[in-house]
């Protein structure tokens, strides 16, 4: 951002700081209530407002855990049409659920995945719908201050960590960066490759977090691109094709940075997270594609992405638009402490 425009949203900051502080402190001296589940709620969530991957590490989580116990998903469905509490079943479209619970619930079929506006209210009623359930993890919790979580996982990008940024509408925080101080671990998000243990070591200090904080590191790392209405076909990136990115993410440099060294030629149309793309964007943005004179070419997208891009299949099929997802999964640099601090959560969970 320009620093003169910076210096002109400081004080609407600083207003809005004020404004989040004071919000908190209701909850915090007992004004507001807050309610404690005697059962395993895990919160995972940001200070900013997007980019530091978190649907990846709730995907992650559940690969971790639905092998030994029934867990269900609390979302509260950003950007749907629907309000109140809903399951997300195999017909609601991305438009009615969300983006990001529509993309959780296609790769985990059978999954208790509910969104809901008060959280504090939903969470009993998905007990009682799915007794079953022995784990509810909250996604974007961090700032849900009606339901304490028994664990708190904070989420930060490592290229812009939380203590190097400033609260809306100056940076992209959504509260005062001491806020990290409720997490129980932070997660250093989007780490590169090789990354050293001294630059882990100073991280905490970066961080300026407290003994009694766990702090881990994880990276993302690509799949091979599938169809986006035929996921059994697949593309390989390589050398000699041109490659139309589509997104509408919160940090979408990360995968443009990825895919330059592995593609010929690239161009890149990036609209605010969430979009929901209409019929004129969609044909301007095929028109910008179909000029590219490499007739090895693709439409390549992301997984958020194509839960809405699947509103338009028909306008997309009619003009036979060949359009990829690239998969995306996350790694930890040392998975194994990590997955035994989340099993040690639920082993020795205590109200």
């Amino acid at each position: 951002m320009h620093k003169v425009l910076a210096l002109m949203l400081l004080p609407i900051s600083v207003l809005y700081g004020i404004g989040v502080s004071i919000y908190q402190s209701l909850y915090q001296t007992g004004i507001l209530k807050s309610v404690r589940f005697s059962f395993p709620v895990l919160s995972i969530g940001n200070l900013t407002v997007g980019g530091t991957g978190k649907t990846p590490h709730v995907e992650y989580l559940i690969r971790l855990l639905t092998p030994y116990l029934e867990m269900g998903v609390l979302s509260r469905g950003y950007k749907r049409r629907s309000r109140g509490f809903l399951f997300v079943e195999p017909q609601h479209d991305a438009s009615l659920v969300g983006d990001e619970p529509r993309q959780i619930a296609d790769k985990f079929p059978g999954l208790a995945f509910a969104v809901a506006e008060n959280r504090a209210l939903a969470i009993p009623r998905m007990l009682r719908e799915r007794p079953e359930l022995q784990l509810i993890v909250l996604d974007d919790g961090y700032q849900h201050f009606p339901v304490r979580a028994g664990l708190q996982l904070l989420l930060t990008e490592y290229a812009r960590p939380y203590t190097r940024d400033f609260l809306l509408p100056t940076g992209r925080l959504r509260e005062w960066s001491y806020g990290a101080a409720r997490a129980n671990a932070v997660i250093v998000t989007k780490c590169p490759e090789g990354l050293e243990r001294s630059q882990r070591e100073q991280m905490r200090t970066t961080l300026r977090l407290k003994p009694e904080q766990s702090l881990f590191f994880s990276g993302l790392r690509y799949g091979e691109p599938y169809h986006l209405f035929h996921p059994g076909r697949h593309f390989l990136l390589n050398p000699s094709v041109h490659v139309t990115v589509i997104s509408a993410i919160a940090q979408a440099d990360y995968l443009v940075d990825y895919l330059e060294p592995r593609v010929g030629s690239l161009q890149s149309f990036h609209f605010e997270d969430h979009h929901y793309f209409t019929e004129t964007e969609l044909d301007g943005l095929l028109s910008r594609h179909r000029a590219v004179t490499n007739t090895n070419k693709m439409i390549l997208t992301t997984e958020k992405d194509a839960t809405r891009l699947r509103l338009h299949r028909n306008f997309l099929e009619q003009r036979e638009a060949e359009v990829y997802v690239l998969q995306v999964e996350v790694y930890f640099y040392d998975p194994g402490a990590f997955d035994d601090y989340i099993r040690s959560f639920l082993t020795g969970f205590r109200v």
